[in-house]
């Protein structure tokens, strides 16, 4: 290494230093999803990445996904993956392969992961901490329809986060809720328990780590990725069509939770290596805030 790159690493420092002071003792939310749960060498970047931020004195919290592995499971067991106005099809057969897969096989596994970096983690079923009503889906024609075991979140029980934030521990919490008639496990959709968990808490920040670059003007063209937009613009590139599809759910959640006191929510390609880093603590970042 010559002496211009050990000084530039100085510099990288350096740089991150008043993001460093300023987020010390804060809590940043993390939903890991899409790709970037994908690729075990991203996943272990990123939980490295975690324990840097538990060792600069943040207190991280994960909500992971597992989309495509709950796919895979259930192909395995004969059943046929279908969705609803991006919500899973979640019968009482499937919810027993969605509740093992998220929190006996991933959750477990981004657990070991960060004590493998030298950090702590709990791994946190997420019917311990959400509070879950059924919700309906709605079809392709505009029509509320029956889609199982799925349901929103109506509250969070916040005893196991403050517990694992007084012993320095990241909490790492699957995207399940108990249901509030009968304590049955329900299918959350991972972005929507990240939001409402953020909300609770109020966090410093709620950061999105999928296998997209940001909000982007032509999501076929990564070079139109907007930096930064407040709430108003948000809905405004919603209402235009600029934001379509699956981001509309993502961005609308991320303006309700700023208008619940979030401070700020991060849109971030978690395929990159050190996204959650160099979006936090870079003068430039590398994907989309959402600010209020």
């Amino acid at each position: 290494m010559s002496l211009q790159q050990t000084i530039d690493k100085a510099d990288a420092l350096i740089e991150a230093l008043p993001y460093l002071q300023a987020f010390r003792g804060k809590t940043f939310l993390i939903k890991m999803g899409g790709s970037a749960m994908e690729d075990p060498d991203l996943v272990a970047k990123v939980m490295r990445d975690i324990v840097f931020l538990e060792v600069a004195g943040i207190n991280p919290i994960v909500v992971h996904g597992g989309g495509k592995a709950i796919s895979a499971a259930m192909k395995d067991a004969g059943l046929e993956a279908k969705f609803v106005g991006g919500f899973r099809v979640t019968t009482e057969e499937a919810i027993d392969i969605v509740s093992r897969v998220l929190s006996e096989e991933l959750n477990p596994s981004l657990v070991r992961m960060i004590r493998d970096f030298g950090g702590k983690a709990v791994g946190i079923p997420g019917t311990d901490v959400f509070i879950g009503e059924k919700t309906k889906g709605v079809d392709p024609e505009g029509k509320r329809v029956d889609i199982g075991r799925v349901g929103e979140v109506v509250g969070c029980h916040l005893e196991h986060m403050d517990a694992a934030h007084s012993a320095g521990i990241v909490p790492v919490i699957s995207p399940l809720a108990a249901e509030l008639a009968t304590g049955k496990p329900l299918n959350i959709n991972a972005d929507l328990a990240a939001a409402a968990l953020a909300k609770e808490l109020r966090v410093a920040k709620l950061v999105y780590l999928s296998d997209v670059p940001g909000l982007m003007k032509d999501p076929s063209d990564p070079s139109t990725l907007i930096k930064s937009v407040n709430r108003k613009q948000a809905d405004e590139l919603v209402a235009d069509g600029t934001i379509s599809g699956g981001m509309i759910p993502k961005i609308r959640s991320a303006v309700d939770a700023l208008n619940a006191g979030v401070r700020k929510v991060h849109f971030v390609d978690g395929r990159l290596p050190h996204a959650l880093l160099l979006e936090i603590f870079t003068d430039g970042g590398i994907g989309t805030e959402v600010v209020r």
